[in-house]
């Protein structure tokens, strides 16, 4: 395995980092277990989250220099990046302005007896990160940000592609004042990997990558009794049932569809579309969808990057190419250019076909007409995956109705990227398990020891 920064916009090899030695990793893990055992205990949790604050203070002081860096590592346009550096320190305020609360004691009304009973939440230990490229800070920020404050430590591994931006974190944690020990980075293997998880020091892991990924890494925790976080695919529905602002809805089927380059989880990839707005819809959206232009990631106002990296845009360009020759309709775009791909609308995917099933990683989206509601939910629920989804429909009854019907871990009524350092974000089905941000992702990784008192 190779930790190296590949330009995808030019394929330049602009640096190459060297995989962490056995004996390394092993200092590594030693120095997360000793720093929980000193540190973690004897810091309050006022103190942990003072810590946390000022690390979203250097993430604003920073932001220009971190977007850069992974304008570098995975084409995400330069606007986009500092976004997410700054989303990022929000999330790390967010649980510094709440670390009392969350971690507050919580009295349990007893059925019987005398006394009194309550549930204090404290640390685990050691955890294990593994994150993707796609959101190298945002990822890294919604796992560290409530577990340091709660008291555990990170050994955090990123994406093979991000070490650039790996190495930039881990500074933060120390320039903010963090021990050496509380956010380890850790350049480590596949094998590796699998030796952190096994180790009994290391208490929890949480992943967010692909379904492969996610079902390898539980069944090695499964093995070693170790508790998972899980964030993996999605296919998310976009349902369309009634608007009184058609462009305004195609705009937000744009930027659910292409913002970040098309390579998100929790993106709009499916719209699905009552009969009677179909034709309309899609001849607007196909419209929006052709103005959205390829540019330099690193130039203000790019609106498409490259994807990743040439093994992301190959492997789109022949799901493109597969579902076509299994029946769908290339309706627009479908074209590559080195790493860029460009906007693409497929319609008429037949059930049967692959691309029916699986995960478009880029800016391709599929469009779907139905006849009524209840055929939306039937389609939008017929997917191995079920993270988050969308609902566009002027019937606040209809909304909520819809929304109790659909099989994922989040519903966005009227409005996209409305993701948020307090709304809990997650999935079911095969898009994983358990909950971050929010006051759930500070309930995954703690230890809620009763207490009763006589």
């Amino acid at each position: 395995m190779s930790y190296a920064v590949i330009n995808p916009a030019t394929g330049e090899t602009v640096k190459s980092y060297e995989t962490i030695t056995d004996e390394a990793l092993q200092a590594a893990i030693a120095k997360a277990s000793e720093t929980h055992r000193t540190w973690s205990k004897n810091t309050t949790v006022a103190e942990r989250a003072a810590l946390v604050r000022r690390v979203a203070e250097l993430h604003n002081e920073r932001a220009q220099e971190l977007g850069e860096i992974i304008v570098r590592e995975m084409g995400k346009p330069i606007e986009q990046a500092v976004g997410e550096v700054e989303f990022s320190a929000a999330i790390y305020e967010y649980y510094a302005d709440n670390a009392e609360s969350l971690l507050a004691d919580e009295k349990i009304e007893l059925l019987a007896g005398e006394g009194s009973a309550l549930i204090r939440r404290s640390s685990l230990g050691p955890l294990l990160g593994i994150m993707p490229w796609n959101f190298p800070y945002y990822q890294v920020a919604r796992f560290a940000g409530p577990n340091l404050i709660i008291g555990n430590t990170i050994l955090l591994k990123h994406a093979e592609q991000c070490p650039e931006s790996a190495a930039a974190i881990e500074q933060i944690f120390l320039d903010a004042g963090f021990p050496e020990g509380a956010y380890v980075n850790i350049y480590a293997s596949h094998d590796q990997i699998e030796q952190v998880i096994a180790d009994p020091r290391v208490q929890g892991i949480s992943l967010t990558g692909s379904e492969r990924a996610g079902a390898a890494v539980a069944e090695i925790a499964g093995r070693h009794l170790k508790k998972v976080v899980l964030e993996l695919g999605g296919s998310d529905p976009f349902i369309l049932l009634s608007t009184d602002d058609l462009d305004a809805t195609v705009g937000a089927a744009v930027f659910a569809r292409v913002d970040n380059n098309g390579q998100a989880c929790n993106a709009a990839k499916r719209f699905i579309v009552v009969e009677d707005l179909y034709e309309p819809f899609l001849e607007k959206f196909t419209a929006a969808m052709s103005e959205v232009e390829k540019g330099d990631p690193a130039q203000a106002g790019t609106a498409l990057g490259p994807l990743s990296s040439a093994k992301a845009a190959e492997g789109l360009a022949e799901q493109v190419e597969r579902a076509v020759a299994q029946g769908a309709t290339l309706h627009h775009g479908g074209e590559r250019e080195g790493n860029y791909y460009s906007a693409t609308i497929l319609t008429d995917v037949q059930p049967d076909s692959d691309a029916f099933h699986e995960e478009f990683f880029g800016p391709v989206a599929q469009v779907f007409k139905v006849a009524d509601e209840d055929a939306a939910v039937e389609l939008a629920n017929n997917t191995p995956f079920g993270l988050g989804s969308y609902v566009f429909t002027t019937d606040s009854d209809q909304a909520l109705r819809v929304a109790d019907k659909i099989e994922a871990g989040m519903v966005f009524v009227n409005l996209v990227g409305a993701d948020g350092a307090e709304l809990p974000f997650g999935g079911v089905k095969r898009s994983g398990s358990g909950r971050e941000l929010g006051r759930f992702g500070a309930d995954e990784f703690v230890n809620k020891k009763m207490i009763r008192i006589g």
